[in-house]
């Protein structure tokens, strides 16, 4: 591997790992998708990325700038490594009860924290950091949920990548969150792939899987309206708490795969939609690595524990 100028440089072009061997249907491959290995640690390093040079171009973002973002983690984590080593003031609006480890690697950054109330979750951090940025116009508010630079993220850099490494690739799924994976992916798969099948997965209305969304609960994310939405989309599937948990342990324990809690909702999600189909090849996103959870007891606590504490930590 060549030598990089900046860690920034190694952001995408993440590897992926089979591990059909977990596949219910031995008709059908599975194959893991490494996002944890961006250099700050989840699929959010590419949205970061974008969103900061798309308004770097557009003379959004100038030397010295403040940039307010509301985060539950992982994009707060990639924007802070980018604003430490870009120049710029990074203030992250945080729900109060996420685990102490996104806390602390923010503050490694630098970035400053600005609290949330805990029984709000992630919708109370947007709507704080929505008040906050209508009070302060000078700061930059990149606001994920509804900039191009996320979807458009995964329509030049996830997809591509994607299909060149795994051209047999028949079905693709990934977690429902901003919905920018699946919305970039899914517009690069439409225009050279069409034949690639796009599944989200979602808790079920009113249950909690921490970075994922459901639909039915009525926020729907901006970019997934800009972006085509249910037309993009073939298929749902639901996975509930429990599900998220074991898979994550699976994961771990049966193909090495350290990784967060919504990456086992999205392996569940593809070992469901492995039941249904004749044969094929799914390639799945694992969002982020295990090591912002380990505090939570994810991985070795009792499993009916685990998921009596989802409601009150937030995971993702």
């Amino acid at each position: 591997m060549p030598v990089v100028a900046s860690v920034l440089d190694l952001i995408g072009n993440t590897p992926v790992v089979d591990v059909s061997h977990l596949s219910p249907n031995p008709r059908v491959r599975i194959l893991a998708k490494l996002e944890s290995q961006n250099p700050a640690g989840s699929v959010k390093d590419r949205i970061a990325m974008s969103m900061v040079e798309a308004a770097e171009a557009d003379g959004t973002l100038q030397p010295g700038a403040t940039l307010l973002e509301p985060s539950s983690g992982n994009t707060g984590i990639a924007l802070a490594m980018i604003c430490r080593l870009r120049g710029y003031h990074l203030k992250i609006v945080l729900p109060q009860n996420v685990t102490a480890e996104r806390r602390q690697m923010l503050e490694a950054y630098g970035a400053e924290i600005i609290p949330s109330p805990a029984e709000e979750g992630s919708n109370g951090a947007v709507r704080l950091a929505q008040k906050l940025a209508d009070e302060h116009p000078d700061w930059v508010f990149l606001y994920q949920y509804g900039n191009e630079a996320n979807p458009t993220a995964h329509l030049t850099g996830t997809g591509p990548e994607i299909l060149r490494d795994v051209p047999e690739i028949t079905h693709f799924v990934a977690g429902l969150g901003t919905s920018g994976t699946l919305m970039g992916v899914g517009a690069y798969m439409a225009e050279h792939a069409p034949h690639v099948k796009m599944y989200a997965v979602e808790p079920p209305s009113g249950e909690h899987v921490e970075g994922l969304r459901s639909l039915d609960d009525g926020y729907v994310p901006p970019v997934f309206e800009k972006w085509g939405g249910i037309d993009a989309l073939h298929g749902k599937r639901i996975v509930r708490p429990a599900d998220s948990i074991v898979w994550t342990r699976r994961l771990v324990n049966e193909a090495g795969i350290f990784a967060g809690i919504s990456s086992g909702a999205a392996m569940a999600g593809a070992a469901k939609l492995a039941e249904r189909l004749e044969e094929g090849v799914i390639v799945f996103i694992v969002c982020d690595g295990g090591w912002k959870y380990l505090s939570t007891g994810a991985y070795t606590e009792d499993l009916e524990t685990v998921i009596d504490s989802i409601e009150d930590v937030i995971y993702f």
